[in-house]
């Protein structure tokens, strides 16, 4: 694929939005408005439809100049640390709800300052707490989050009830008598799943730990429900959350990350180099590993706008990252046209789990951060990364 101007660029129309990618500043995300409200909408009649509340996962998404927008449409946040917690008070507002496999005594008197519930990964850890909460000026739900022991997903990465997971109270280590100030539940068991996966495993859900409902305000759902995506089966999980609304008269609260911002945004990438080991390998100026890590965590292979897979199109490249780790490999691709040095690619799907999630391996600078306005066209390039960001954090 050459670089041409933006009029006869041949990969805009399989975009999922049109913006200027020859005026990027690459590395580069671009996070979309117009594809961000879409999602927004969906998510909003969800709500509306089964009476539930949705909250951001700043785990999965956490671009907060963007947090006016979203937060016309969901309830709240729900953060994973104290610096997401408090993330999510000062910018987003609503619910803030936080959840962490431990807590640190260091930070829980500041963490009470955002929050409006805790969900806790052990008894144990409850039980240390409860004075924290009971002097804390705020008034806080706590929760306790379970393991039902039932597993969907596939990667064992990801799969929060894979054997000897350290997520969640078991079954057999969960004390039935010990809810006094306990609000809620709290279970994730999904990872990128349909509402079938939720069908099943709400059904042990209720199987091992339904009796303890009455007692209790509130459910929450966890993450990992794929709301946006085109074959989601939207009208089931809004039957599954009515009716156990219907059969426990609990609230509901679900917390996707990756719905939120699914095919919302892209990376733009540029050739430095191409070289010939056996094949050709085009070096880009980015990284798997540090601005993309999923690919080699889940791992997967990133779509490329206007590219095939290997032997697909006529001319055939490996993608290799900037860093020195062998592996730094973004996959094989092929193009209509030979790549050249200068020449842009656009990586999609690339606005969830990436700017979370991406570190300075090697001093190599993190991507921009751009917000391709829709109604306007505007591209605002929010956010650059310089020498400072890379020192400042290592001392």
């Amino acid at each position: 694929m050459h670089a041409q101007t933006d009029s006869q660029s041949s990969i805009l129309p399989q975009l999922p939005f049109a913006f200027g990618v020859e005026s990027v500043p690459t590395p580069c995300y671009v996070v979309d408005t117009g594809r961000l409200e879409k999602n927004l909408g969906v998510l909003s009649a969800v709500q509306k439809r089964a009476g539930c509340k949705i909250l951001l996962a700043l785990k999965g998404f956490a671009l907060w100049r963007l947090f006016p927008l979203i937060h016309k449409h969901l309830a709240g946040a729900c953060a994973s640390s104290l610096d997401e917690a408090r993330l999510a008070r000062e910018e987003f507002g609503g619910e803030v709800h936080v959840y962490a496999p431990a807590y640190k005594e260091t930070e829980f008197d500041e963490l009470l300052r955002y929050v409006d519930h805790v969900n806790f990964n052990s008894f144990g850890q409850w039980q240390r707490f409860r004075p924290w909460i009971q002097r804390g000026e705020r008034i806080v739900e706590c929760g306790i989050r379970v393991n039902p022991q039932h597993s969907e997903v596939k990667v064992a990465l990801y799969d929060p009830c894979a054997k000897h997971s350290r997520l969640g109270v078991t079954l057999d280590q969960f004390l039935g008598d010990a809810l006094d100030g306990i609000s809620g539940l709290h279970f994730h068991t999904l990872c990128e799943l349909n509402a079938d996966a939720l069908e099943r495993t709400l059904a042990v859900v209720e199987s091992k730990f339904g009796k303890h409902f009455p007692s209790l305000k509130w459910v929450n759902f966890g993450g990992g429900h794929h709301i946006t995506r085109k074959d989601y089966d939207v009208d089931k999980l809004c039957e599954l959350v009515t009716s156990f609304r219907d059969r426990y008269h609990l609230e509901v609260y679900l917390e996707p990350g990756e719905a939120i911002a699914l095919h919302a945004g892209v990376l733009v990438a540029s050739v430095l180099d191409i070289i010939r080991n056996e094949m050709d390998i085009a070096i880009l100026d980015t990284s798997a590993t540090a601005h993309m890590p999923d690919v080699i965590e889940m791992p997967y292979r990133p779509e490329i706008a206007g590219a095939g897979k290997p032997e697909e199109l006529p001319h055939t490249y490996r993608l290799g990252g900037l860093t020195c780790l062998a592996g730094d490999v973004i996959g094989d691709y092929s193009f209509s046209e030979p790549l050249k040095v200068g020449d842009k690619l656009v990586f999609l799907d690339m606005a969830h789990y990436t700017m979370v999630k991406n570190t300075t391996f090697n001093g190599v600078r993190l991507p921009s951060i751009a917000i391709h306005h829709a109604e306007s066209g505007r591209l605002d390039v929010v956010r650059e990364f310089i020498y400072g960001d890379y020192k400042g954090r290592l001392g």
